[in-house]
């Protein structure tokens, strides 16, 4: 178990698809055991494999006293209401914008052991297993901004120190379609 270092915007494998985990052995417990400590280390609600450099659709969270991990997660709205608030993500440091998702959300996955999980989450939780969620799908949460807060986000990330003048396109997630 050990602190590992979190990849940033403009690593490509934080735009690829993870792969299903198919095998629930000995390293899967120290993926997540890593990601535990690298999440908790860096102050942040949850963390995806890719964040670590992982293609696996494993992530860990830690929201309002409820910790844990999901494995080959899914994830489906319990209602139709949405929340609109402050998100940020340990791959774009030190930055937040106003992000719309779900408020009620049910993720199903497995734990590092093969068992089913159920998870409800309300709005911080929900909105941390759909911003994971999101980033085993090669997702940035700056892609569901509105497109003129994306616009002020990206102005920002180009601006931020650890971004370091690096070029870095913004292309359309095929999720999204063109870009905003």
């Amino acid at each position: 178990m050990s602190v590992q270092p979190v990849r940033l915007f403009g690593d490509p494998v934080l735009r690829e698809v993870a792969a299903p985990v198919t095998t629930f052995d000995a390293e899967l417990r120290k993926l997540v055991a890593d990601l535990t400590d690298t999440m908790h280390d860096e102050g942040g609600a949850g963390l995806a494999a890719p964040q670590i450099g992982v293609g696996l659709r494993v992530f860990t969270f830690a929201v309002d006293g409820i910790e844990g991990h999901l494995i080959n997660p899914t994830w489906t709205a319990s209602d139709a209401e949405e929340q609109l608030g402050p998100e940020g993500c340990l791959s774009i440091p030190g930055l937040q914008w106003d992000c719309k998702r779900m408020a009620n959300v049910v993720a199903t996955g497995w734990d590092v052991h093969g068992e089913p999980v159920t998870v409800e989450g309300t709005a911080k939780l929900a909105r941390a297993i759909q911003h994971e969620t999101d980033h085993l799908d090669g997702v940035l949460f700056i892609a569901r901004l509105d497109p003129a807060t994306r616009r002020q986000a990206m102005a920002e990330i180009r601006e931020a120190e650890w971004f370091a003048g690096q070029t870095v396109k913004v292309s359309p997630h095929p999720m999204f379609g063109k870009a905003r």
